[in-house]
C-alpha cells in the first residue's frame, strides 16, 4: 500500500494528505486507462471540428468520459445546446448514486457541506472505485484533502491525454479511437469484480451482467439502467434478508 503509517506526520497538514493523494494516482491501473480513454475523446473533439481549448474544458468541467462524448457527438450533429446539456444530465444521473455512497466515508461531525463540494465534481467511477480501496488506510479527518489531490490528480491525467490525442488524431484511425474508448467499461467492471468483497456486492454485480441481454430485448433506451436497477433491489433484498429483522 502506498501510504506513510497512519500514525505517521506525513499525514499532517492536510496539505501533505493532497499531495499523498496525487501521487496515489500512480498505483493504480485505472490512471493508464483514464489516459487511454481521454486521448480517444482528444482526438473525437479534434475529428468533430471543437477547438483544443473546447475540448480540454470540457474534460475539466464534464470530468466523465461517457458524458463527454455524449458532448461532443450531439453538439457534433447539430443538436442545440439546450438539448446537449439535457442529454448530458440524464447521463449524469448514474453518477448520483456514487456520489451519496462516497461522501459518508469522508464526512465527519465537523464536515461543512461547501467542503464536500469538489469532491463530488471529482466522483466519477474511476474516483468511487479506487475510493473504497484507498480510503480504509487513510484517517478520517484527511480525507477530504487525501480525495481532493487524487481527484486533481487524475483530472490533470486526463487533460494531458486530451492534449496528447488532440494532437496525434490524424494518425488515429476510427477504429483504433473507438477500440480505446472500449477500455473505459472494461476496466470498470473488472476494477469493480475486484473490490466486491460482500455477498451483496457479487450478487449485485453478477445479476446486472445476467439481467443486461434481457433489458436489451425492451429496445428502451435504457438497458443499463433497467438491469442495474432490478439487480440492485435483489441484491439489497437479499442482505437485508440475511441481516435479519
Amino acid at each position: 500500500m502506498p501510504f506513510p503509517p497512519l500514525d505517521s506526520p506525513q499525514w499532517h497538514p492536510p496539505l501533505r494528505a493532497f499531495a499523498i493523494g496525487m501521487g496515489a494516482v500512480r498505483s493504480t491501473i485505472l490512471s493508464l486507462v483514464l489516459f487511454v480513454t481521454y486521448v480517444g475523446i482528444g482526438a473525437l473533439a479534434h475529428d468533430t471540428h471543437f477547438s483544443l481549448a473546447w475540448a480540454m474544458m470540457g474534460t475539466l468541467l464534464v470530468w466523465a468520459g461517457p458524458a463527454q462524448i455524449i458532448l461532443i457527438s450531439t453538439l457534433a450533429s447539430g443538436a442545440s445546446i439546450v438539448q446537449s446539456a439535457i442529454a448530458v444530465t440524464v447521463s449524469a444521473i448514474r453518477l448520483f448514486p456514487m456520489v451519496v455512497a462516497v461522501l459518508p466515508m469522508m464526512r465527519a461531525p465537523e464536515t461543512k457541506r461547501r467542503q464536500l463540494v469538489l469532491v463530488a465534481h471529482f466522483t466519477a467511477v474511476t474516483l468511487w472505485v479506487e475510493c473504497y480501496r484507498f480510503l480504509p488506510h487513510v484517517p478520517r479527518d484527511k480525507r477530504i484533502a487525501f480525495v481532493h489531490g487524487l481527484g486533481c490528480g487524475l483530472v490533470l491525467i486526463g487533460l494531458v491525454a486530451t492534449v496528447i490525442g488532440y494532437e496525434l488524431a490524424a494518425n488515429l484511425t476510427q477504429t483504433f479511437g473507438s477500440a480505446i474508448l472500449l477500455l473505459t467499461p472494461l476496466s470498470f467492471l473488472f476494477s469493480t469484480a475486484r473490490n466486491s468483497k460482500e455477498l451483496a456486492d457479487v450478487l449485485a454485480l453478477g445479476l446486472g451482467l445476467a439481467f443486461y441481454p434481457l433489458a436489451s430485448l425492451l429496445n428502451s433506451g435504457l438497458d443499463i439502467l433497467v438491469s442495474g436497477v432490478a439487480a440492485g433491489t435483489i441484491a439489497f433484498a437479499v442482505h437485508k434478508w440475511r441481516e435479519g429483522p
